[in-house]
């Protein structure tokens, strides 16, 4: 599951409308018209294989525009300011936070909890919801932070079945 793919999943789950994405992204930091976001919420192209992959990062085409981790953290933070409205930084704080170098699926569950203000409880019933039972050590191993010795990657099914959990939570 590539970011794009992440974001449309997103999108229809929370059933976020094309004016709001542009204006999450400008929260966010980046500039992008409403004919860029419709552009980045199409799925990627696959006429390319894994190994190629690296190469087409940035690569835009008319109809397409990959989204990078950096994009999709950027758009997690515009929403966590969307959702939440935007916090004065502290004295020492950076205004901007700095971006991750995090997989996008454990960053996508860790800034989804943080915009919609979830409890892990939430998050372990919204992964019911969707048919899947974890633990909450495993949810606790998915929102800590890379290098930390209990942190566990966040697979692509993990990510879809939270994101499809969202979607019956917040469309039904």
């Amino acid at each position: 599951m590539d970011n794009n793919d992440i974001l449309i999943r997103l999108r229809y789950a929370l059933d976020i409308k094309n004016k709001d994405m542009v204006e999450v992204f400008k929260l966010g930091g980046i500039e992008l018209s409403k004919d860029e976001v419709l552009k980045v919420l199409t799925k990627s192209p696959d006429d390319y294989d894994d190994e190629a992959d690296s190469i087409f990062d940035a690569v835009e085409d008319e109809n397409h525009i990959r989204l990078d981790n950096a994009m999709l953290e950027t758009f997690l933070n515009g929403f966590i300011i969307f959702k939440r409205g935007k916090q004065e930084p502290k004295p020492g704080q950076p205004e901007i936070p700095a971006l991750t170098k995090e997989r996008a699926n454990n960053l996508l569950l860790k800034k989804v909890k943080i915009a919609l203000s979830l409890t892990s409880e939430d998050m372990l019933d919204i992964l019911e919801t969707s048919g899947v039972v974890i633990t909450k050590g495993e949810l606790s191993a998915f929102l800590r932070k890379e290098g930390h010795k209990n942190y566990k990657e966040c697979g692509d099914q993990n990510a879809r079945n939270f994101l499809k959990g969202l979607a019956i939570k917040y469309r039904a």
